[in-house]
């Protein structure tokens, strides 16, 4: 019989990114009067035994992030994979659910179809993208054994959490629909605005 212990899931929601595209902070972005990274985190909170907000040194007491609980960044500015790692250094031995925190259009359904649908002996599951068809990082299950590749990769200086799934044992679901779009230049989050108001 196999006694192997599945390893819990935390949620890890990303908010460390420099919005240069933006020009503002995306996290602080609103949705029926709601930030987007307070409606992300509520999403990670239902569906995960603990949740973390990554982010850099100068956020960590940021009001919007200083009552929540969170994981500083521990690798240089490379993206969303310090994040990743630096969760993965403070608890090993757990699968991290990470999500970014412009995905306004997320919700708990699509969360819950990614954990039903985990495959603990892979080295992730995630979503193939609408567009390309190729792993979403950002919506992901990071299993443990992802780590040793993300972290030679990155020490190697190639920093994209993406070509990382690509390489590792990844279990690819079908695209969610347009639940995984996310934003990242003003007319963006405009049009989004319109499209969050009709879709509720």
């Amino acid at each position: 019989m196999n006694t192997t212990t599945v390893p819990p899931i935390y949620g890890l929601l990303l908010s460390g990114g420099a919005s240069k595209r933006m020009q503002r902070d995306k996290a602080q972005l609103a949705y029926a009067g709601e930030p987007q990274l307070l409606r992300a985190w509520r999403l990670l909170q239902a569906v995960t035994e603990r949740a973390f907000v990554s982010v850099r040194d100068t956020q960590r007491d940021d009001p919007l992030r200083a009552g929540l609980p969170q994981i500083v960044d521990s690798y240089d500015a490379i993206g969303p994979a310090a994040g990743i790692l630096s969760a993965q250094d403070t608890f090993p031995h757990v699968a991290w659910l990470v999500v970014a925190c412009d995905l306004p259009l997320l919700d708990e359904a699509t969360l819950h179809r990614l954990i039903v649908s985990r495959d603990p002996a892979a080295d992730a599951t995630a979503f193939a993208s609408r567009f390309d068809g190729l792993p979403e990082p950002l919506c992901a299950l990071w299993e443990p054994a992802s780590h040793a590749l993300l972290k030679e990769r990155v020490e190697g200086g190639s920093f994209c959490p993406r070509k990382a799934l690509i390489m590792s044992r990844t279990s690819l679901l079908s695209t969610p629909g347009e639940t995984l779009d996310n934003i990242n230049t003003p007319a963006e989050f405009s049009q989004m605005q319109q499209q969050f108001g009709l879709r509720r």
